[in-house]
């Protein structure tokens, strides 16, 4: 079936046409738990495009914890867990450039691992697949773009820096939609991909490391002059939201499913509050 590049607009939401490929959405375990709101834009953004998105019920975690611990062996059942539940989607969707990763890239390297090219991360599936060139939202605030290193690295969503200036590759697509938003100023970090220290499991073996590059991710946010973070993953998002709030650092930290719809900032917070 050819990639859906051809959905109808914002304006024509709800007319898709009779042999669209069917789309699936990919939850993420600590989106569900934590940030479900990050689950609900993804949805919101997708369905405006047109699609009938389902929602499996009996998905799981991608087993992205165990891959990244070593225990590969064990996140397998976890594989083939997900391509019993996604069976039959033509794409799947997922809010997480790291969690996509895994689906995608990871479990592929383990012997009768469960790789699915199917995946595709929010933003890449908005840009490469559905072709979207126009967002009509306002977001009218100062705006940086956390490059997350799975999706930027393992995903090739961008231009890693440690390849050098002159490496062909491809725009970040979170920074493509984020250039359709109305009154949203795109501010620049001084060093433009550098890990915030997040890790999964590693800021929990090396706490101390991961608390220093998360405070110097957040101070270089800051010097940009930015009034809000954003990324393609929550969870380094969630890791530069703690270390700031016990801080009192006066930053916001959305994920970029949530900018694109113009979520008011505060929204995001009190989620956290809440959770």
């Amino acid at each position: 079936m050819k990639p859906f590049r051809n959905a109808p607009p914002a304006e024509y939401a709800g007319a898709v046409p009779e042999l669209s490929p069917r789309v699936a959405l990919f939850v993420p375990c600590y989106l569900d738990q934590l940030y479900p709101d990050v689950a609900w834009a993804c949805l919101e953004l997708l369905e405006a495009r047109g699609l009938k998105v389902d929602v499996p019920a009996q998905q799981t975690c991608c087993g992205q914890p165990l891959i990244n611990t070593g225990a590969g062996h064990a996140a397998r059942p976890l594989g083939v867990r997900f391509a019993a539940s996604f069976a039959g989607f033509d794409h799947v969707v997922c809010p997480s450039g790291s969690c996509a990763a895994a689906l995608r890239r990871q479990l592929a390297e383990l012997p009768s691992g469960a790789a699915s090219p199917r995946v595709f991360e929010l933003c890449e599936f908005l840009v490469d697949e559905l072709g979207v060139e126009r967002l009509d939202v306002s977001f009218p605030h100062r705006v940086a773009l956390h490059q997350s290193c799975h999706a930027l690295r393992e995903l090739g969503l961008g231009a890693p820096s440690e390849l050098g200036g002159g490496a062909v590759a491809r725009e970040n697509p979170g920074r493509k939609l984020l250039g359709l938003v109305r009154d949203l100023t795109l501010v620049e970090p001084g060093r433009s991909d550098e890990c915030c220290g997040f890790g999964g499991s590693f800021c929990v073996l090396e706490p101390g490391v991961s608390s220093r590059m998360g405070d110097d991710r957040v101070a270089d946010f800051e010097a940009a002059g930015a009034e809000v973070v954003t990324s393609l993953d929550m969870s380094c998002l969630m890791h530069l939201s703690g270390l700031a709030r016990r801080r009192a650092r006066p930053l916001g930290f959305m994920h970029i499913a949530q900018v694109l719809l113009g979520r008011p900032i505060g929204e995001q917070a009190a989620a956290e509050r809440r959770a």
